[in-house]
């Protein structure tokens, strides 16, 4: 993502960008932008009128020229018609800037609606090597602050300035047709008052983009503190902690103040200079009332239209105060869109092969590395295939490449060199969701939603309950789920937090179970079950495997000692393959590995 100094210094091109990429959500309501559009010319016209026709009531009561059709009304009833056109253009006026306001509020709900739904689809279709490297802290924020500053700006700012401006060019044109010379004096007075507004919004929009990032990264860490509470409060983080946060508090504190103050700066020039005019219209119209060149009510009628011409241009600077905040919303989320997806599932030329047998796995040459400058891969030229039906453990030293190989195979991660074939058919021509429903994967750590167990074992398949409770038995989890205060209706908090690591494990194997699918995966998945319950699963995972293709991570080689065959690998590389006693009888790496296992336990 480009630096905020790189982007503020090519402003107006970032915002024609933004405008840009709103173009799509633009279009979707057009109907509704056409309404808004249209019944910007009316608001303003009464609100130009009404100042017009309070002149011409004073004019008419102290006897001076009015409007030539209004004298052969007679006073009394040219004062009547004077009123009623008063009252209905302020009723009128109100009704339809209701409507006006209205209009704009469900645009910019409806666009931002979609703006969020497409910035989330995104953001889940990006790989891994994106999300490792960006805190979730400041993709948060950009699906909500950045978000919500684009629904102000197009509720309170992009039509409302036009509105506004609309506003400010039928009142120009209305006082230049009452008397030129104050209608010239008032418009005189608003070009340098304007290119000090516009200086000053370009100094608040950067100022607003610091603002952002200051909060991202406030966000950030303050998700980072929540997520790793246990460690900061057993480590006895929490003055340290606190104090790093308190310095980032600050310091978007600091940026927050500089936006306060020239929205402050930006107010209080406006007030002052609205004062000045309308001093400056009094001084001239009261010379000119003087020296009977000018009647009492056209005055009054300046004065009026002195307070509602700043009033614009009052709201246009407080409405573009949150146009800039909404761009610098759209420049973020717009940086986030810019991320390419670079796992996709390829465009379907042919019909792919009917597999004689489900479940072969194959890796040819591959070779990964998580940054592709590294001159260091992760795995490197790795060849290796497990036949239908097989049980394959892969084992190795920490930072091997285990993990990494059955992210490649789910394609979490796209490899540098090499295939991977499932069924003679590189995953890369499968589609993503053929390809993740093939494959069961348990991992180590298992993730739960919030909401009962039923719904964390179907995770969006049609399963009926009683297929549920009976593949529940089948497992042997039967004693468990009606060990649960509600069964499989019992409630979940955040991340299963009311169950054990065990517990949350348990489930993690049975809603895999229950797919059915051709490759099950298993990286680590009975790390967090004691002996009898690991045992307990393990007897019923054997039913699980037959006839299914099988890849086990595991640390602790009992588990995988019945495997078919064990590939062994260290940084990356397979450098052996065989059966439990094929290994131990060379001697190798393998075999080290046993016996250290072997010297702990019986240390124990």
């Amino acid at each position: 993502m480009s630096s905020a100094s790189e982007q503020q210094r090519r402003g107006d091109p970032a915002s024609s960008m933004g405008w840009r990429r709103m173009a799509p959500y633009f279009r979707s309501e057009r109907k509704s932008i056409g309404l808004a559009l249209g019944l910007l010319v009316p608001v303003a016209l009464g609100n130009a009128l009404q100042p017009l026709l309070l002149g011409q009531a004073v004019s008419l009561l102290r006897q001076e020229p009015i409007i030539p059709w209004l004298q052969q009304l007679g006073t009394a009833n040219s004062l009547h018609l004077l009123t009623g056109l008063l009252a209905l253009t302020m009723v009128t006026g109100l009704v339809l800037q209701g409507l006006l306001s209205y209009t704009v509020q469900s645009v910019g709900q409806l666009m931002t609606a979609r703006i969020r739904s497409d910035l989330f689809d995104h953001a889940l279709g990006l790989d891994l090597s994106f999300h490792v490297r960006t805190p979730v802290g400041l993709l948060l924020t950009r699906l909500t602050s950045d978000v919500e500053a684009v629904a102000e700006m197009f509720g309170n700012g992009a039509i409302g300035v036009l509105a506004e401006l609309v506003s400010l060019l039928v009142i120009g044109a209305t006082m230049l047709l009452v008397d030129w010379r104050l209608g010239l004096l008032l418009l005189l007075t608003l070009i340098p008052v304007t290119r000090i507004v516009i200086a000053l919004q370009t100094r608040y929009r950067r100022a607003n983009y610091r603002v952002r990032e200051e909060l991202g990264s406030l966000n950030a860490d303050l998700q980072e503190n929540l997520q790793g509470l246990e460690v900061v409060q057993m480590f006895r983080r929490q003055a340290r902690n606190s104090a790093r946060t308190a310095t980032n508090v600050a310091r978007y504190k600091r940026f927050t103040m500089q936006t306060i103050a020239l929205d402050a700066t930006i107010s209080s020039l406006l007030e002052w200079v609205s004062i000045a005019a309308i001093a400056l219209v009094i001084s001239l119209g009261g010379w000119l009332v003087l020296r009977n060149a000018l009647a009492v009510g056209t005055l009054v009628t300046f004065v009026l239209y002195a307070q509602r011409l700043f009033n614009p241009l009052r709201q246009v600077a407080e409405r573009f105060t949150f146009i800039q905040s909404g761009l610098t919303g759209l420049q973020r989320i717009g940086e986030l869109l810019d991320q390419p997806i670079q796992v996709r599932d390829r465009p379907a030329t042919v019909p792919l092969p009917r597999p004689a047998s489900a479940g072969e796995v194959v890796f040819e040459h591959v070779t990964f590395a998580y940054n592709v400058r590294d001159d260091v891969p992760v795995i490197r030229d790795l060849s290796f295939r497990v036949a239908p039906g097989e049980t394959v453990a892969l084992v190795g030293a920490t930072g091997s490449g285990k993990s990494t190989v059955i992210n490649l195979l789910c394609r979490l991660w796209e490899p540098q060199q090499g295939r991977i074939l499932l069924d003679g058919v590189n995953v890369r021509d499968l589609p993503r969701e053929e390809l993740r429903w093939r494959l069961g994967v348990v991992l180590q750590d298992t993730f739960l939603f919030s909401g009962d167990v039923a719904t964390n074992l179907r995770l969006g398949q049609t399963i009926s309950r009683t297929q549920l409770q009976r593949s529940c038995e089948d497992l042997g989890l039967g004693p468990w789920i009606r060990s649960l205060p509600q069964g499989l209706d019992t409630e979940l908090r955040e991340r299963g937090a009311n169950l054990s690591a065990g517990e949350r494990q348990l489930l993690g194997v049975a809603r895999v179970a229950l797919r059915q699918p051709e490759v099950l995966v298993m990286d680590e998945a009975t790390a967090h079950l004691d002996p009898s319950t690991e045992a307990a699963l393990q007897r019923d995972l054997a039913n699980l495997l037959e006839q299914r293709t099988a890849i086990i991570i595991a640390h602790r080689l009992s588990t995988v000692e019945s495997a078919d065959r064990i590939l062994v690998l260290r940084r990356g590389q397979l450098i052996e393959s065989g059966t439990h006693e094929e290994l131990k009888a060379r001697g190798g790496l393998y075999a080290q590995l046993a016996n250290l296992q072997d010297l702990g336990a019986s240390s124990r």
